[in-house]
């Protein structure tokens, strides 16, 4: 993780602004789009780390500032010691530590549940489905989030707007794992057979649950409840 350490120039306002994504390449993009902003205006003094743990490392960091906005790519290598396995998890953390922070995610999950329940649980100021990012989007969206407004790029409006508002979708790794849970596979012996770790799994379960609203708990029950709605 590096960070900007550059004096603010007096006459601007600053705006502590953090970027995590494990493609530094694209990092220096966004990096390129946001010190354009305004720059008569703004200073903007850009944090950036490339992976769950090294942001929050960043974040647990005494000497780090409060952020304005966090940019944050969903899909990024885990930390599991901290249970920080996404960019969602990273979001969660950074609400729960700088409440003023502006969320933007970005992913290239087109999953209707997904995104769904990204809106649902985190509430971002902005949500980009990444084949939908230009050069010009990511203005637009920076923009509207800087004027306290909310972007959803155009592929998240379609898919929220077309959906029917009580159906439910789920991804390729939860019906893997209501697959293996019919057949009677341990959960610890599912990371052989799911390419995602054993927490991973069982944050997924702890979800389904939640999504299925199962008040018992119990895998038998997640199982009857998945098979009635045709989950699996």
């Amino acid at each position: 993780m590096t960070f900007d350490l550059t004096a603010p120039i007096s006459h601007l306002i600053t705006r502590n602004i953090l970027i995590v994504d494990d493609h530094p390449f694209i990092i220096e993009g966004y990096k390129n789009a946001i010190t354009r902003y305004n720059p008569k205006e703004y200073d903007f003094r850009i944090a950036q780390a490339y992976d769950c743990r090294s942001a929050y490392d960043l974040l647990e960091d005494e000497s780090t500032p409060k952020f304005d906005v966090a940019f944050l790519d969903i899909s990024m290598p885990a930390y599991e010691e901290k249970e920080i396995f996404s960019g969602e998890d990273l979001a969660k953390l950074i609400l729960k530590k700088m409440p003023d922070c502006k969320v933007i995610l970005l992913t290239m999950y087109t999953e209707l549940l997904k995104i769904k329940t990204i809106i649902r649980t985190i509430n971002p100021n902005g949500l980009i489905i990444k084949n939908d990012l230009t050069f010009d989007e990511l203005l637009l969206a920076f923009d509207k989030v800087m004027k306290n407004g909310k972007y959803y790029s155009q592929s998240v409006v379609k898919m929220v707007n077309q959906s029917p508002h009580n159906s439910i979708e789920i991804d390729q790794f939860d019906k893997q794992i209501l697959f293996h849970l019919s057949k009677g596979t341990r959960t610890e012996d599912m990371s052989q057979y799911i390419p995602i770790s054993l927490a991973a799994i069982e944050k997924r379960k702890v979800n389904l649950k939640e999504l299925l609203k199962i008040r018992s708990g119990s895998d038998e029950e997640l199982l009857k409840e998945a098979k009635s709605k045709g989950l699996f």
